[in-house]
């Protein structure tokens, strides 16, 4: 067997042909097209057509799959790609399959970008991306009741995410501090046999069809791993490993700490070790360092770029291009700042995703050790509980930054608290916020229909001359 054969029809798999690599290829590029929504949506497109419509694989191969990826920090449905691709056609079919799962992102933001930074002061955008800004906020509040639904089963992780939220909102905690804590918590509470620390059992079901991994082209049981899959896999990440980390140490290299390029390569390397909880705990990490220590962007252009990745396909995560695309843009003093700007959000988007190709290659050979490593499940599940109050922090800093046109930062001792000043209060950026709630949460609308609907109504108080 062979790598680009890794995985062979079992059991009482139904007669298919086995798809080639540039079958597949089509596959994932439809799935890249169509992947909208966040992670949720995307995961259910990959379900619907890898599952219920090309029956390669089964709910439950899906469901392992996805509970691996979930063990990883970085975009989880990229990394669902990658991992499947892997199964289907060895190292070139994961490669193919993430980075397909990227493209259509990285073409859509960067080309956003261009078009924010040569015209984001028009009328006309500005009051786009206002009427953004509130869809955005009722989206992450919804994020949070989400995630907390799934994750705060019991006190003990209710009690995480109530610690997480106070110590990133009231005593300015880094992010990736408050992951570790959570980790170790989670960690040794399994060790020591605490219920409240018995890991659940990660996903249910994703799609509204079950399929029996019996029932599909792979089967139900894998065929023993030949030593070259194996070997091949590890020095793909190997090489992932060396290209991610090569041009951060050449850029700190020659560049030296504290230009723009190095600092990008190594802000965004940290985040990519660290960015468990999906995309909306990244960006509060990113809130807090892009916008409050490096001042790349302001508070206000982030909720811009996340507008911009929840309305193009491809992972949400994609929005740290455009952050890197900023930063660059005006940090770089070179004479074509667009040249500056789109090597930022290139390398930005490189440090990003060449880890989780790193994570998925080195940890896909061993990924039944991984699964059924407890301990380590439970350091997962204290993470997503923690996230739960890292995400309330976003949506927070989002509502006074979207609601309130002044902000101050009252400190006192250990104590740092950004609070709005209350008479600065923006009320049609509060109108707009209170209708994309009820629209989020009271009237169940879908993530498209909210933000088409809010930039309508910023186009359209903007020709009635209420939003300039």
């Amino acid at each position: 067997m062979t790598d680009a054969t890794l995985a062979t029809p079992q059991g009482d798999a139904p007669a298919q042909v086995y798809p080639t690599l540039a079958e597949a290829t089509r596959v994932w590029a439809r799935i890249a097209l169509l992947s909208f929504g966040g992670p949720a949506g995307q995961i259910a497109v990959m379900h619907r057509i890898l599952v219920e419509e090309k029956r390669w694989i089964g709910d439950g191969r899906f469901l392992h799959a996805l509970n691996f990826c979930m063990l990883l920090p970085g975009p989880e449905a990229q990394q669902l790609a990658t991992y499947v691709g892997w199964l289907m056609h060895g190292t070139r079919g994961g490669v193919i399959a993430g980075m397909l799962f990227v493209l259509p992102g990285v073409v859509a933001i960067m080309a956003l970008s261009w078009l924010y930074a040569l015209y984001g002061d028009i009328g006309m955008v500005e009051a786009l991306f206002f009427g953004l800004k509130a869809a955005i906020l009722a989206i992450v509040l919804q994020a949070v009741v989400r995630i907390g639904r799934r994750a705060l089963k019991n006190d003990a992780m209710r009690l995480l995410a109530v610690l997480s939220f106070v110590a990133i909102f009231a005593f300015d905690a880094p992010f990736p501090l408050i992951v570790l804590v959570a980790a170790m918590i989670g960690f040794l509470g399994a060790r020591s046999g605490l219920p409240a620390f018995t890991p659940g059992g990660g996903h249910g079901s994703v799609g509204g069809v079950h399929v029996d991994d019996a029932e599909t082209l792979l089967g139900e049981e894998m065929a023993e791993m030949p030593a070259g899959a194996r070997r091949s896999a590890l020095i793909a990440g190997a090489a992932a490993v060396a290209l991610w980390l090569g041009p951060v140490a050449a850029l700190v290299a020659v560049l030296g700490p504290g230009n723009v390029f190095a600092d990008i390569t190594t802000f965004f390397s940290k985040m990519a070790v660290v960015t468990f909880g999906g995309a909306y705990a990244v960006l509060a990490y990113v809130a807090q360092e892009a916008v409050g220590t490096y001042g790349w962007l302001k508070p206000g252009e982030m909720l811009d770029g996340l507008g911009m990745a929840e309305t193009t396909p491809g992972p949400l995560i994609m929005v740290l291009q455009f952050v890197g695309f900023l930063g660059a843009f005006r940090e770089a003093g070179w004479d074509n700042p667009l040249l500056a700007g789109t090597l930022g959000g290139l390398l930005a988007t490189w440090v990003t995703f060449a880890p989780c190709f790193a994570f998925i290659f080195l940890g896909a050979p061993y990924m039944e050790g991984l699964r059924s490593n407890r301990a380590l499940s439970a350091a997962l599940t204290a993470v997503t509980a923690s996230v739960v109050g890292v995400i309330l922090n976003l949506a927070i800093w989002f509502a006074i930054h979207v609601i309130w046109r002044e902000v101050q930062r009252v400190e006192a001792g250990p104590l740092s608290i950004e609070l709005p000043v209350f008479g600065s209060i923006d009320w049609i950026a509060a109108a707009l916020s209170v209708l994309a709630l009820v629209a989020v949460f009271r009237l169940k609308l879908g993530v498209t229909t909210v933000l088409g609907g809010a930039a309508v109504l910023g186009f359209a108080l903007h020709a009635v001359g209420l939003v300039t």
